[in-house]
């Protein structure tokens, strides 16, 4: 089934500008969302991350409203009185009624207020409220779903909330309210159905029948027509979640998903084809010069390498200098996240580099968090015999130095044989061999609470992949989160990903895909797939995404065998490129950053908000979204220079000299600035006050049966 645009983003460049200036003084926005100063997944990191321009577009104008979380509280906002007089008075009558709402900074980027309403306290209304969301909408919650009965809670306090503040404004206001995710989406089918003055935007991040389809091992995307949405809710215990998430789809004015793939899902389980799309971004911050950036992935490499002399002690039988650092980093969903065809690539990478008697050698890390109960002895015990050795190494190096320092004032030669005596010798030889193994290294750096049945564990038994010393592919598997306070592997997550070469991530459900978007933003080249709302992303934008470093694995039109073999082979020919070449294509994908800034993608959340202003207020504003079909495309053409993919990287002789690495082909100043007019820049999003100095993005028609709202130019 082709992948049917809602909104052309490769057109962008083929829109005449707008020139209509949306007048923003008495609008007010309401940015809903469970994860408000409340990390529970990815939607935390969008809001968070996001809510620096949002600020600077709305000012004074913009809050943010989530659950009241006492301990995130305590760490993350401070509480202070409410700015705005009419939702001071607001608040007042609703903590009068028996509500506890406060009202603070969140202690972020941007400083945004937000609105914080203690679901908990209000618990005693849930039983009448559940009676009026049976009357009204025929939706009935179990009582044993607690996060479902939270949504309840907070959709009519949200309610409340809206409706109380339309009736504190002494002027009729222009209220605009944007909701995540179906935890928040009833309060947005209430604010409709009690006809409150409040332009509404739904935003799905990802579908709830979606993510529990793809988990039973069903073909989704290729029967996506073919599902009977009622049925297969009801089979999974959730028909009342998807009644409320398609419920706030099929009455908000404007609906957004985050990516193309996950517009074509919504539209078939949801039963709406979403109005545009609103990518989600990142932070992106620039370095003044090329080399920073190389250089910060160099010092994280050396401490990555300095965990896999430990982790390897007693069988670090290969090159360092020739070693690749890949990884798999998410949650662990062992199919949807792609870890079970990374495994067999590995396999088939591991037979090819040995028969083909290869100098290079793999790692593998495999970061995900599952239930251990502690760090593996034998793991801590590699990092302390490594700790053991370079004492040892800076001992005898201190003695050397100092007989050769003695030597010299004298004004006499050293003595070589002299300068290390049967001490130094006995201290190095002890060193060595402590560092005798008589196991392979640990597959697990933890241990796990759940090892026989474990899916990583149980593929890795089954490949044979165990870190033996005729392998060219080692496997590491660290079940938890990176931590700089970890006593085994002290990195965050961003120097880690900074220090590896590449990110892998062939993932079967991915409604966008953070951890490819920041290996990006961080120039290290990664494999995505065309079921990922990321890969779907830079396939539009990019002609050749794989000469940017972006591989696209095909996982839609492919068997899991014809995909894994694709795989193996992108991970072999990127084996093969040399050190040069690596560099080149991290300052090339380097490069691409300016596409995830939110200064680029913020503009669609901006055209969905006047999109839902103009039709819920048509008599004061106007949106007039340009026709995408007629607009001229525009994608990035291939760089001109070499290598543009690892294919092609490869040196036309079997044997090769360190004097073609240094061919004068390739000219730093000369790619950047051939990549700087291929690659379109981010235009600064507008001030609260100021016009709209890029064009918007072009819509479909709603799949609501609402016309789109025409407008005439000033």
């Amino acid at each position: 089934m082709p992948l049917a645009r809602s909104m052309s983003i490769t057109s962008l460049s083929g829109m005449e500008e707008w020139d209509e200036e949306f007048d923003l003084e008495d609008a007010v926005l309401f940015e809903i969302a469970w994860e408000v100063a409340n990390k529970v997944g990815g939607i935390y990191t969008v809001i968070q991350t996001k809510a620096r321009l949002t600020v600077e577009e709305w000012g004074e104008n913009y809050f943010l409203v989530g659950p009241y979380v006492e301990s995130n509280v305590r760490t993350q906002v401070e509480l202070i009185e409410p700015t705005n007089p009419a939702l001071k008075r607001t608040i007042d009558k609703m903590n009068s009624s028996g509500c506890k709402v406060y009202f603070g900074r969140w202690l972020i980027e941007g400083s945004p207020y937000v609105v914080l309403i203690d679901v908990a306290f209000t618990a005693w209304s849930l039983d009448k409220w559940k009676t009026e969301l049976w009357n009204n909408f025929s939706i009935g919650v179990p009582w044993f779903d607690r996060e479902a009965n939270d949504a309840v809670l907070f959709g009519f306090l949200t309610a409340w909330l809206l409706g109380e503040f339309a009736a504190q404004c002494e002027e009729p206001p222009h209220i605009l309210a944007h909701f995540h995710e179906w935890l928040a989406g009833l309060g947005l089918a209430l604010c409709r159905q009690r006809l409150l003055p409040v332009a509404t935007i739904f935003t799905t991040h990802a579908t709830l029948l979606g993510r529990y389809l793809c988990a039973g091992s069903v073909d989704f995307y290729n029967n996506l027509a073919n599902f009977n949405v009622d049925k297969e809710a009801g089979d999974r215990q959730i028909y009342h979640r998807y009644c409320l998430e398609r419920t706030a789809a099929r009455c908000a004015h404007v609906f957004t998903t985050v990516s193309q793939i996950t517009a074509v899902e919504a539209e078939h389980l949801l039963k709406r084809k979403p109005d545009i799309i609103t990518p989600n971004g990142l932070n992106v911050k620039k370095f003044s010069a090329m080399h920073e950036f190389q250089n910060l992935h160099a010092q994280s490499k050396n401490r990555i390498q300095e965990f896999v002399r430990g982790h390897f002690y007693g069988h670090l039988d290969f090159n360092l200098d020739k070693c690749l650092f890949l990884f798999i980093a998410g949650r662990y969903e062992f199919s949807n996240k792609g870890a079970d065809i990374f495994l067999e690539a590995l396999a088939r990478l591991n037979y090819l580099l040995r028969v083909n008697h290869s100098d290079v050698t793999v790692v593998a890390f495999f970061i995900m968090p599952a239930r251990t109960n502690n760090f593996n002895v034998e793991t801590l015990k590699g990092q302390a015999v490594r700790k053991q050795l370079w004492d040892t190494a800076h001992t005898v190096k201190e003695r050397f130095g100092k007989k050769l320092y003695e030597s010299l004032l004298i004004g006499q030669l050293p003595d070589v044989s002299k300068m290390l005596d049967k001490e130094d010798f006995t201290m190095m030889k002890r060193a060595i061999f402590a560092t005798q193994r008589q196991c392979q290294p640990p597959i697990c750096t933890h241990n796990m609470l759940e090892d026989s049945t474990d899916p990583i564990l149980t593929c890795i038994r089954r490949i044979g992949l165990f870190n033996s010393s005729a392998d060219r592919v080692k496997v590491i598997f660290h079940p938890e989160f990176l931590s700089s306070t970890s006593p085994l592997l002290p990195m965050d997550y961003e120097e880690f990903v900074r220090g590896c070469h590449l990110g892998v991530f062939p993932s079967y459900y991915e409604p966008w895909g953070y951890t490819p978007a920041e290996c990006t933003v961080m120039g290290i080249p990664s494999i995505s797939t065309n079921l990922s709302g990321f890969g779907c992303f830079m396939e539009e934008h990019i002609a050749d995404p794989s000469a940017y470093g972006i591989y696209i694995l095909d996982r839609r039109y492919r068997g899991v065998d014809e995909s894994c073999n694709q795989l193996t082979s992108y991970l072999f020919q990127f084996c093969q490129q040399s050190r040069r070449a690596r560099i080149i294509q991290r300052n090339r994908t380097e490069r691409l950053s300016d596409l995830l800034d939110w200064r680029y993608l913020g503009r669609y959340y901006i055209s969905a908000r006047h999109m839902a202003l103009a039709k819920a207020f048509p008599d004061t504003f106007f949106y007039q979204p340009h026709d995408s079909e007629t607009a001229q495309g525009f994608r990035y053409p291939r760089p001109a220079s070499v290598p543009p993919s690892p294919a092609l990287s490869r040196h036309s002789s079997p044997h090769h000299s360190e004097a073609e690495d240094e061919d004068d082909r390739y000219d730093e100043d000369e790619e950047a600035e051939k990549d700087r007019l291929n690659i379109r820049q981010p235009l600064a999003l507008p001030t609260k006050k100021g016009p709209l100095p890029y064009p918007l993005p072009a819509t479909a028609a709603n799949g609501n049966g609402d016309r789109a709202i025409k407008s005439e130019k000033n």
